[in-house]
């Protein structure tokens, strides 16, 4: 058995699923990029059936990059075909079909008496359903990969006969999800060995695992997983994704590298492109990465105590098990300020991991330009706001033109704003409670809208008096949730930017709807 362990990335399917998280298309393809940089072996670049901008997502990123691109789709006819659709000029092309086994998502999702009346029944249409889908997929594809979605909460002899047939319909990978991160790893292991005793020709397909965070578990799970048989893990750049998140790609892949000793396997990740990854992948999504994070973490190679710093002096190793360098983590920052140009701007974003065209350069100087009128030193992480924030952004409807405020302890705060759509301008003023009550209500009045804000929080993501700050927002319409990001040194352009960003996000929402419905009609009368 082969020791190579496939990297089956999943932050642009289920990474973006962590709440908060959304993408849009060309963010997405910039991650892709960098994904291919780190050496991934397969990107799950998304859900093609379930919206326009998702289908795009897929269908870009097969365009950009030489790695297997996977779409993932239900075990249903109309998804497959779609994923089938988005992935088909990809060099490399996969499709990742699934469907539920345990007797929770049995009696859950299939409780209607057509699919049978009692679980039994059931069980054997879920049966049937996964045998013929992977066939129909395979008759498009020849690289299919076939999930039991809740594998780990699944009777393990049901699993092993969905994977059978599976297996007997043409899958290539078969993977055995932990979806609910129910499962510890001495349980997980022991599933995935049975299941290498148990299924007839298991041996030529490649096992899969991929485990949630719920418990904690995540990587020690895929590790138990690897040790008894698997050979691909399903993870996340950060560990971001449902709930608790995914098992965490970075921690997984250095476990192994730093273990050596304990695993014979190997990855063929190219670590010094971690930290970058980790960055990127953080800004663009909004989802922060906590301190005390493993590996990329801010803290991880951090050393306060005088007893820690006292052992790093005399020897690294006395407290570090790897070097910050190993994972990408540099020594040192390049500063650049308002002197520089647009050459060493250009140089120093490819070394963060970005791609720029020439074309998108002069727009990024420009936003570089202004941010260091602002600040007499413009760093590494405030150059990944920047890109961020100011540049593979989709083409937004309300962008802010003019933002002023008034406020003070003997006064009532006041905000004017002037916003423009396609060469439509909004202009309007409101009072509130304190300068960004009174920025959202001049917003609302200006736009003739009225919105619930679930949330909002502020923090800095640079350091210094001269710091960048971070709003992110969401708020609520029609019972559905919208996110919005904005940045900038003052905190209330940063509101004005997030409010209008989540706004955005609604109307983008609104199209991709329509988009879809117009589809089906034509469809229809077709």
């Amino acid at each position: 058995m082969s020791d190579k362990v496939i990297i089956f990335d999943t932050t642009l399917r289920d990474g973006e699923q962590s709440p908060g998280a959304s993408l849009n298309v060309l963010e997405k393809v910039e991650i892709a990029r960098q994904l291919e940089k780190l050496n991934v072996d397969v990107i799950e670049a998304g859900f093609p059936v379930s919206s326009p901008a998702q289908f795009d997502a897929v269908y870009r990123i097969s365009n950009e990059v030489g790695i297997i691109v996977a779409g993932l789709a239900r075990a249903k006819e109309i998804d497959i075909k779609k994923a089938w659709e988005a992935v088909r000029n990809a060099e490399k092309k996969r499709i990742h079909t699934f469907s539920s086994t345990s007797d929770y998502h049995i009696l859950g999702k299939f409780g209607d008496d057509r699919y049978g009346k009692t679980l039994q029944e059931k069980r054997e249409t879920v049966l049937k359903m996964s045998y013929d889908m992977v066939k129909y997929a395979k008759s498009f594809c020849d690289d299919v990969e076939f999930s039991a979605e809740d594998a780990g909460r699944t009777d393990l002899t049901y699993l092993s006969e969905v994977i059978e047939a599976a297996i007997e319909a043409g899958a290539t990978t078969v993977n055995i999800p932990d979806t609910t991160g129910y499962t510890i790893p001495k349980e997980f292991g022991y599933k995935i060995a049975e299941l290498k005793r148990r299924v007839k020709n298991i041996e030529n397909v490649i096992i899969s695992v991929h485990c949630h965070n719920d418990l904690g578990l995540a990587v020690a799970n895929s590790i138990a997983g690897l040790e008894n048989g698997a050979r691909q893990i399903e993870c996340t750049i950060n560990g971001i994704g449902e709930r608790a998140g995914n098992a965490s790609l970075e921690e997984i892949v250095m476990a192994l590298n730093v273990r050596k000793d304990q695993f014979s396997f190997n990855t063929e990740i190219n670590t010094h492109e971690i930290y970058n990854t980790s960055k990127m992948v953080s800004g663009f999504t909004g989802v922060v990465v906590q301190p005390n994070k493993a590996i990329v973490g801010e803290n991880a190679f951090a050393h306060e105590s005088g007893i820690h710093q006292d052992g790093m002096l005399k020897n690294r190793e006395t407290y570090e098990i790897m070097t910050p360098e190993t994972v990408g983590v540099p020594k040192t920052k390049i500063i650049l300020g308002r002197h520089s140009g647009r050459h060493g701007l250009k140089s120093r974003l490819i070394e963060l991991g970005y791609t720029v065209k020439e074309d998108e350069l002069n727009e990024v100087y420009t936003q570089f330009t202004k941010l260091a009128d602002k600040k007499k030193e413009v760093f590494d992480d405030d150059l990944r706001v920047l890109m961020g924030d100011e540049v593979f952004k989709e083409k937004t409807h309300y962008l802010l033109d003019y933002l002023n405020v008034n406020s003070g302890t003997a006064s009532i705060p006041t905000a004017t704003v002037k916003i423009r759509n396609k060469g439509e301008e909004f202009a309007d003023s409101a009072t509130g409670d304190g300068p960004v009550d009174a920025l959202f209500n001049a917003i609302d009045r200006a736009l003739g809208i009225q919105n619930q804000i679930e949330s909002y929080r502020v923090r800095s993501v640079t350091s210094g008096r001269q710091a960048m700050g971070e709003v992110i927002i969401r708020i609520r319409v029609n019972e559905k949730s919208f996110s919005g990001r904005g940045v900038s040194t003052d905190i209330i352009e940063a509101s004005a930017k997030a409010y209008l960003q989540s706004i955005n996000q609604y109307e983008i929402f609104k199209q991709e709807i329509e988009a879809l419905e117009n589809s089906e009609e034509l469809s229809n009368a077709v």
